[in-house]
């Protein structure tokens, strides 16, 4: 053998072995690639493989109930079909947007747009309807499929359409509870998967489960759905009646603050949110203000008896009904002379109402009109709550005092008017409104409740139960507020006209007005604080004709549908105590009670019946039989003797009796009956 040979051997040897080494390291990554790939990383490539032939589209949440006081449903979600489609397995768009569109109530050239779109998805028609769904089924065409999404659904329609809101498309809150609570209603996400195929195109699921998803939490309303059903009603008819350009009404149970109903006219259907105006859509009684006009009386009479400035036996000079204070001319409809508090509330003396506020100063009105709440909004939870406008007094005038004084110069909601008042009707004690009572978790768990909770003592409860004499003696014989007065029950309450701003001018518009009626029903015992506001009525625009009638419906219906009972004789409440949510402040500098300082306990009562012993400053009791509530509280005052009132009518019974010679001060208690009864 040749060296030639040799060296080629050679060379075959070395190369077979370079191959065979190539081909071990070769394997070795192969089998290092395996064990990794199937191995150590199978879940990871896994993972990525699924997410290449996997499609996914999320649908938006359902939302929870929204409940009345008494478990009745307000909003709800329930699941609904809706149709969709893979544009790109549609074999015949044309075709297929020409069969689809008059099933679904799209135009033609829409749903052909959407077929030849490159998308793995589009929706056709959201919330379609189950006839409609069951119809493009029956068609089917290859790409088009229908599934189920949740819906809002408010099954009363118009009621409280204002309070509730709605939500959009996306099942997010909109406006009202549906916003305000939107976390506390929003449920889980709901998610359509589907598959890809070889050639990329989506195969997607059958779609959703056909039950409704479940929700975590229900949020519970103050608002009652029958009163709720009664305002609205009442509010309707009076608005179309008079042909006023809106109207707005609240219901409060004074003890606690809870809203029991709130409504206003015009109203709209939360299903079909997008076909009303955004006028319509408004909570009037909660985002405007307005000059609530003679109403306000109120509570600067409040403010004349709690500071000590007027006595309720006081007689004030109310100038014939025509008063000038600096540039402003005050009138009156009637023409009066000397005036006693009562009688100014009782005839709506805008006169009287002025000199009373000069007695007080702008200081001390400023400091009870705040606290009574104006000028600051009420804290209940729902967006857009206005402040209302209470210029702080430094910046007050002479005739600024005057005209705040009966309801000008000042601007409120419909909200504060009727907290307000029920502090007189609650003994003195500002309250939060509620609005939503709890947030309940699905086992029943109680996550949010919302208390009754005092924000401060407005006047002490002596003042309370005079002022409330006095606006039971508005709605009867000789009072403005007449037509509010109700048979068998003491009414107490106010009514307003007042002339509306015109913003082109700066002055007050002749020809436009607010009319009002404020008030609590049973006023020994109130039940229910509310307010009735309509705005530029046509027909009549007083106060008294227009919107007490409806709070007189209003609280009728409402007393008689909460099982509480008209007076009879042998049946007459008793007046009610004086309660508190929590224990009340102490009253601050400036508040004492009427008649220099005087107490509640400080008057002498009599004792078993039997009237004492007078050895002091003495005064013969009158005789009150006989007499109706005007008369009797004027005569009572202005003796020096303090009237307790039980039920409503003329008085059948007094104690102590007529003659009796008592300390000046006494209490002396008086039970009337219904005339007739």
């Amino acid at each position: 053998m040749s060296v030639w040979d040799d060296s080629r051997q050679k060379w075959i040897r070395i190369r077979i072995l370079l191959v065979t080494v190539v081909i071990l390291l070769a394997t070795g990554r192969i089998m290092a690639r395996s064990y990794e790939l199937q191995v150590s990383k199978h879940d990871h490539y896994a993972k990525r493989s699924y997410n290449q032939y996997k499609r996914s589209i999320t649908l938006p949440p359902g939302r929870a109930t929204i409940l009345d006081r008494n478990g009745a449903e307000l909003a709800i979600s329930v699941m609904v079909p809706s149709v969709y489609a893979d544009p790109r397995d549609v074999r015949s768009p044309g075709a297929a947007a020409a069969a689809l569109s008059p099933i679904i109530g799209v135009e033609e050239h829409v749903v052909l747009e959407k077929l030849m779109s490159n998308r793995h998805f589009v929706w056709l028609k959201r919330r379609a309807g189950p006839e409609a769904a069951e119809a493009v089924s029956s068609l089917e065409i290859k790409g088009i499929f229908v599934t189920k999404e949740s819906k809002r659904f408010y099954p009363n329609r118009r009621l409280a359409s204002h309070v509730l809101g709605f939500a959009g498309y996306d099942s997010v809150g909109l406006e009202g509870i549906e916003l305000k609570f939107d976390d506390e209603l929003i449920g889980a996400s709901q998610v359509m998967s589907g598959l890809r195929d070889a050639m990329g195109r989506l195969i997607l699921s059958d779609g959703l489960q056909e039950t409704s998803p479940s929700y975590e939490n229900s949020v519970v309303l103050s608002i009652d759905k029958a009163i709720q059903t009664i305002v609205e009603e009442e509010l309707r008819s009076t608005a179309q009646l008079f042909e006023a350009l809106s109207a707005m009404a609240v219901v409060v149970r004074p003890s606690t603050g809870e809203i029991l109903a709130l409504a206003n006219y015009p109203d709209f259907d939360p299903n079909h949110f997008g076909t009303f105006a955004a006028a319509d859509r408004r909570n009037r009684a909660l985002t405007d203000r307005f000059e609530p006009g003679s109403t306000m009386k109120i509570f600067t009479m409040a403010a004349a008896l709690a500071s000590g400035k007027v006595k309720p036996s006081d007689v004030i000079f109310c100038e014939n009904g025509r008063y000038t204070v600096d540039d402003l001319v005050i009138h009156d409809a009637h023409r009066d002379g000397w005036l006693t508090p009562l009688q100014i509330l009782q005839r709506s003396s805008n006169v009287g109402a002025a000199k009373v506020s000069a007695l007080i100063g702008k200081r001390q009105l400023y400091r009870y009109l705040s606290r009574f709440g104006f000028g600051t909004a009420t804290g209940v939870p729902f967006p857009g709550e206005t402040a209302g406008f209470l210029r702080h007094y430094s910046k007050w005038y002479p005739v600024d005092l005057a005209s705040i004084s009966f309801g000008h110069g000042i601007s409120v909601s419909g909200l504060q008017m009727v907290m307000a008042l029920s502090a007189v009707a609650n003994g003195g004690r500002l309250l939060e409104p509620i609005l939503v009572k709890k947030v309940v978790a699905k086992n029943g768990t109680v996550i949010k409740e919302f208390k009754p909770r005092l924000k401060r003592k407005v006047i002490d409860g002596r003042t309370a139960r005079i002022l409330t004499s006095m606006l039971v003696a508005v709605t009867e014989e000789g009072g403005t507020g007449t037509e509010a007065g109700l048979e068998g029950f003491p009414v107490a309450g106010k009514t307003g006209t007042a002339q509306k701003v015109d913003f082109v001018t700066g002055g007050y518009a002749k020809d436009q007005w607010t009319a009002s009626f404020i008030g609590f029903v049973p006023a020994d015992d109130p039940e229910l604080a509310i307010v009735v506001i309509v705005d530029d009525p046509v027909i009549n625009y007083y106060g008294g004709v227009v919107a007490a009638p409806t709070f007189k419906r209003i609280a009728d219906r409402s007393l008689r549908y909460l099982g509480i009972a008209p007076y009879s004789p042998g049946k007459i409440k008793a007046a009610p105590k004086d309660e508190a949510v929590e224990e009340a402040p102490v009253p601050e500098q400036g508040e004492t009670p009427p008649g220099g300082g005087v107490q509640e306990d400080g008057a002498v009562e009599a004792a078993g019946g039997e009237a004492p012993v007078c050895t002091g400053d003495c005064v013969e009791v009158p005789q009150f039989t006989g007499k109706g509530l005007a008369w009797v509280l004027e005569t009572a005052y202005a003796v020096g003797l303090d009237p307790s009132i039980s039920g409503a009518g003329r008085v059948s019974s007094q104690s102590p009796a007529a003659g009796t010679l008592v300390p000046r001060g006494t209490s002396v208690s008086l039970t009337l009956e219904p005339v007739g009864w």
